[in-house]
């Protein structure tokens, strides 16, 4: 049976952050809030909890999983990011989009999408996220929390862990999350391409 932890969404509580890390770090797999929806989460070396993700998802294997990352620096570590694109999503980040880019390697190939090779990365503006990603020091693997038999992601913590409770090892209450999910940017060609209309203005990206 998962843990339920409820963290302050403005002013997280650093003891409670530190005992999800934990979690995460024993293999764990979490629901965490994020500036969109819920999402599910583990580490990127995780492979069985990815697998958990999958399956909780039913995803297919061209997924394009999310690297959660705490800021551009990051990034540039997973993904291959040009001067054009970077000045692009700098003005877009901490925010809500997803940007789709060649993976570097440093991403293993189990995540990326298999014929593209590109991967998801996305600097969410969220306290509690932020809190976890500064203690982890490292990016989460992600999932935006949609279950496939709903239209849309599930927004009630409560909800989470009645529905939930036996399939991942924490739930993180940060209060009722939104139903939109994130403006989804591929960058991983000559052109960027809108791939999906979400929060966050478009604006910047022609």
């Amino acid at each position: 049976m998962s843990q339920f932890f409820s963290i302050h969404p403005e002013t997280p509580q650093g003891r409670l952050v530190q005992q999800a890390v934990e979690i995460l770090t024993r293999g764990g797999v979490i629901v965490y809030p994020t500036d969109s929806a819920y999402a599910l989460g583990c580490l990127l070396d995780n492979k069985a909890g990815a697998e958990r993700i999958r399956m909780i998802r039913k995803l297919a294997d061209d997924h394009n999983f999310t690297l959660v990352c705490r800021d551009l620096s990051e990034l540039s570590r997973y993904a291959r990011v040009d001067n054009a694109a970077y000045r692009q999503i700098k003005h877009a980040t901490p925010g809500p989009y997803t940007f789709i880019f060649e993976a570097s390697k440093e991403v293993p190939r189990r995540l990326m999408n298999p014929k593209r090779k590109t991967i998801g990365l996305r600097v969410p503006d969220n306290a509690i996220t932020q809190a976890l990603l500064h203690e982890l020091a490292a990016p989460l693997m992600s999932s935006t929390l949609l279950l496939p038999t709903d239209d849309y992601p599930l927004s009630d913590p409560y909800d989470i862990r009645a529905t939930l409770e036996h399939d991942v090892d924490l739930v993180i209450d940060g209060g009722y999350c939104g139903l939109e999910p994130t403006t989804v940017v591929d960058m991983s060609g000559d052109e960027t391409r809108i791939l999906r209309r979400g929060l966050g203005a478009l604006e910047a990206f022609g």
